[in-house]
């Protein structure tokens, strides 16, 4: 069995692991299998052996590869992970099913927009810096809940839920835990938290959906 499968097959396990010992029982969590930075004939064989849902971090990579890999598997869904610029919005719409990055007024405008315009209807996040750290994107946590508000009622935007990427080095379970409090606050179910690193954890603090990269395809190698 190819190394990138048997490290997706263990990913499953741990998954539905720490889904029986979370405290609330919920629906299976989704399994978001990031595949920045790696190329189709990389991606093919996870897709063959069931992965359904992938994140890429930038549209333009991810111009590059998927178009032609939904061509040849209908049923992926696409879900943006990275930060994204006004200028990408267009783009942005038109490939991805799900965009988790939704985190300023300026960016949920130009969305709104180009999903008007496009008449495609993709899934929206919103991203919260849970952290306050200053390098890093996302809105303040105590900013969260209007702003889904706005997204919704003044953009008309389809926000299904908050992600959040908790400070590198700190415990992460406060956070995913605040950002559980804050999706229930504003009557969200889905809860995007959790890497390679710590996806059992936030999937006990109640995960809807985990962004595993590194431990399914290995270390990245970056230009």
């Amino acid at each position: 069995m190819d190394q990138t499968v048997e490290r997706l097959t263990a990913v499953l396990r741990k998954i539905s692991a720490a889904e029986e010992v979370r405290e609330q029982a919920g629906d299976p969590v989704t399994l978001v299998t990031v595949s920045k930075t790696f190329d189709a004939d990389a991606i093919r064989p996870v897709i063959a052996a069931g992965a359904r849902v992938f994140g890429e971090n930038k549209v333009q990579e991810a111009q590059q590869k998927w178009p032609g890999l939904k061509q040849e598997y209908p049923d992926i869904e696409l879900r943006l992970l990275g930060p994204l610029q006004s200028n990408k919005a267009r783009d942005a719409v038109a490939l991805f099913d799900v965009i988790e990055t939704v985190d300023r007024e300026k960016i949920a405008a130009e969305l709104a927009s180009e999903v008007h315009r496009q008449g495609r209807r993709p899934r929206f996040y919103v991203q919260v810096n849970i952290g306050r750290e200053p390098q890093k994107a996302g809105i303040d946590p105590d900013e969260a809940v209007a702003f889904v508000r706005r997204c919704r009622e003044l953009h008309g935007l389809e926000v299904e839920g908050l992600m959040c990427i908790p400070p590198s080095g700190e415990d992460p379970v406060p956070h995913f835990g605040q950002l559980a409090r804050l999706a229930d606050e504003a009557g969200l179910e889905k809860r995007s938290m959790g890497m390679s690193g710590d996806f059992e954890k936030a999937i006990v603090c109640g995960a809807t959906s985990v962004r595993v990269g590194s431990a399914i395809f290995g270390a990245r190698t970056y230009a």
